[in-house]
């Protein structure tokens, strides 16, 4: 039985990572069929709308979809085209892993950690902001959920069970953000007493941050609000070699996007170099949602020994290849 998925080409890089991964995709030998939409710049520029109701009614439709990076106009229409899709569609489950591919430019090997972000609420999805009269004072909610908080935990250690995970790390500042950060650890802390085969702690959000430069292998799964998620999740990008290897699964009850989490890069687009790994990686968590896991560690498997190799990777991975090449390797090595 076919399946078919919402693709979101995206803006600057977007549409040339976006071919090679589909390109990448068709060569595992699924049933899966494309219905390509359009958002970010080249929706403005198509119809005159950033995020057009046709690309939400196909995402609704399929409930799966793909998506390269997306631009959005400083200072028109959304705050973030992304945030608008994460609201639209209650994806209230940001996944971001963090894995060391040998061969890449990082400071760490072998690190192996999942960030699972609160992904609709909290400070980051700025609620009620304004600036006053007088431009001197500027004032934004954050708002934390007891539903918000709950289902954002008890998603984290749903996974690490399903996955094999050892350990979930509840990261707040309930020590100083007494009443949204207090709340969400009050919470964190119910949910974990009912995993009893899952170890858990909690750490304070700056503490995170050095431990993970300090010691980042002491981490598996790490549970958090929306802004800390946000930040911790690209510095653990950055313990592996960037946001160049950076994918995200944005999941909620009824629909789920995966995209690479990197910007749209317009100052490289059309060179034919850019690095399709995120991509790549994203659509590896999407397999694994639509229930071909054994294709996608096919996948990741292809990625990890093209790497290693050197075959024709991208300048940023310490080559010379371009973006079609890189996808060559790989459907030679799935092949």
């Amino acid at each position: 039985m076919s399946t078919t998925i919402a693709v979101i080409p995206g803006d600057g890089i977007g549409p040339e990572i976006m071919r090679a991964t589909l390109r990448v995709i068709d060569a595992l030998g699924l049933d899966i069929a494309y219905d390509f939409v359009e958002a970010g710049l080249a929706a403005q520029d198509k119809c005159g709308e950033l995020l057009p109701q046709a690309t939400l009614d196909v995402i609704a439709r399929h409930k799966v979809a793909l998506k390269s990076p997306l631009t959005t106009p400083v200072g028109e229409g959304f705050t973030s085209i992304n945030v608008a899709l994460r609201k639209k569609f209650d994806l209230y489950a940001n996944v971001r892993p963090a894995i060391s591919f040998p061969g890449t430019k990082s400071r760490y090997e072998n690190i192996d950690i999942l960030t699972v972000r609160e992904n609709t609420e909290g400070a980051y999805i700025g609620e009620g902001q304004q600036v006053s009269a007088d431009g001197e004072t500027a004032t934004a909610t954050q708002k934390i959920t007891h539903k918000g908080s709950e289902r954002i935990v008890r998603y984290a250690f749903d996974l690490a069970r399903s996955a094999g995970r050892r350990k979930v790390t509840i990261v707040h500042k309930a020590n100083i953000l007494k009443s949204t950060s207090g709340l969400f650890l009050k919470i964190a802390r119910e949910v974990s007493a009912q995993y009893p085969d899952i170890e858990h702690n909690e750490m304070i959000v700056d503490n995170t941050c050095m431990q993970l430069v300090m010691n980042p292998w002491q981490f598996d799964v790490i549970v958090t609000t929306n802004l800390f998620g946000d930040i911790l999740s690209d510095l653990c990008a950055g313990l592996v070699g960037g946001l160049g290897l950076a994918p995200g699964a944005n999941i909620g009850a009824d629909a789920a996007i995966f995209e690479a989490v990197h910007g749209s890069a317009p100052d490289i687009a059309g060179r034919g170099i850019a690095n399709p790994c995120a991509l790549l990686l994203g659509a590896g968590q999407m397999l694994g949602h639509l229930g071909f896991e054994e294709h996608a560690n096919r996948l990741r498997q292809a990625i990890r020994a093209t790497i290693a190799a050197k075959d024709r990777v991208t300048p940023d991975l310490g080559g010379s290849g371009t973006t079609e090449g890189f996808a060559d390797a790989l459907i030679e090595r799935l092949r």
